[in-house]
């Protein structure tokens, strides 16, 4: 049996691991993906502050009638933290509900260009 947790920081990861056991972790693959890739605290609030400055810019871009939003999907990607993958943080964004609209347009956006590629 493995040797129990001495220190807080042990004793929580050890907690979270239990939990993590506990809960079909499917239904919350963001959660899952910023305690597996270890996310800070301020790595997990910059990803969300920079999430809602490009739904803000979407909404604005949409009432002005444009229709390609690549631009906004390149820069997410070029922002997102070097932790995360970008077509896995959407997809996990997605299923969890966060910025329905801009995940949805950033999937259509993906399936376009990998059926352009095949």
């Amino acid at each position: 049996m493995k040797k129990p947790p001495v220190n807080s920081a042990d004793m929580t990861a050890f907690h979270v691991q239990l939990l993590m056991k506990r809960i079909d972790m499917n239904d919350y693959p963001l959660t899952k993906l910023t305690i597996e890739h270890e996310l800070s605290w301020e790595e997990y609030e910059g990803f969300f502050q920079l999430l809602e400055r490009l739904d803000e810019t979407y909404q604005v871009q949409k009432e002005e009638g444009l229709l390609d939003f690549t631009s906004l999907l390149i820069h997410f990607a070029g922002m997102l933290n070097e932790k995360l993958d970008p077509h896995v943080t959407i997809t996990a964004l997605k299923t969890e509900g966060y910025f329905p609209e801009l995940m949805g347009e950033f999937i259509r956006i993906i399936q376009r260009e990998e059926k352009k590629r095949s």
